[in-house]
């Protein structure tokens, strides 16, 4: 079973939420994560380049059965985050929350919300299906409930998106994970950390998505 390991700053801020955040009066928000600088030479001259932390590869099975990978989201803006079903303690709250994040940005093409069970055993695609349609999610075009290898999953979740998602038979329902919404841009680089629980954080998450929104269009006008 993985157990945490030191991801850096980041990682703190998944801890502390409130004094990590971004302020939402900012135009451009900042990327988050660890980096390197390599040199490539380019026209017999060395020049500098940023290498940015990004979600690894990944495919997961949806509420429908299709299979999720990195080629859904290339190119869009998408919100993640870790839950379970059964989950007694902050998943409801998170998914209400979630909801409202769903409400604000339905329609937009070019976002999505990618919710990860970290108890696929239990949520299979079927009964994630009844989870989203008891929701009030209709498809999976905006909204997708994602299950598949819980060991992917623990890893994509601590080492990709730098939140907590793992075993542990000491919580409510035999899991630990963190209430995180994790906003990724259209390079897969993570934008924000925001608790899910918290209306206030939440109403931060939908005012900084257009902000990717218009990076998109800016990207794809050039």
């Amino acid at each position: 079973m993985l157990r945490f390991i030191y991801l850096g700053p980041l990682f703190l801020c998944v801890l502390f939420f409130n004094s990590c955040q971004t302020s939402s009066n900012n135009d451009v928000l900042p990327i988050l994560g660890n980096r390197h600088v390599e040199e490539v030479i380019i026209d017999n001259k060395t020049v500098k380049d940023t290498i940015y932390h990004t979600i690894a590869d990944f495919s997961f099975t949806n509420q429908e059965g299709k299979q999720i990978t990195n080629a859904a989201v290339k190119g869009k803006v998408y919100v993640a985050d870790f839950f379970f079903t059964s989950c007694p303690t902050i998943c409801p709250v998170m998914k209400k929350q979630m909801l409202r994040v769903f409400e604000a940005y339905k329609d937009d093409p070019n976002f999505m919300i990618l919710s990860h069970t970290i108890d696929p055993e239990y949520d299979t695609q079927t009964l994630l299906k009844d989870y989203s349609m008891r929701l009030g999610i209709e498809n999976a075009n905006t909204w997708n409930f994602l299950t598949g290898d819980q060991e992917k999953i623990f890893e994509i979740g601590q080492t990709s998106y730098l939140t907590t998602a793992m075993n542990d038979k000491n919580e409510p329902g035999g899991f630990l994970h963190s209430g995180a919404f994790v906003l990724i841009d259209q390079f897969g680089r993570i934008r924000g950390v925001y608790d899910g629980t918290k209306e206030n954080q939440v109403n931060l998450l939908i005012k900084d998505i257009p902000k990717l929104l218009n990076e998109n269009n800016e990207s794809s006008n050039r």
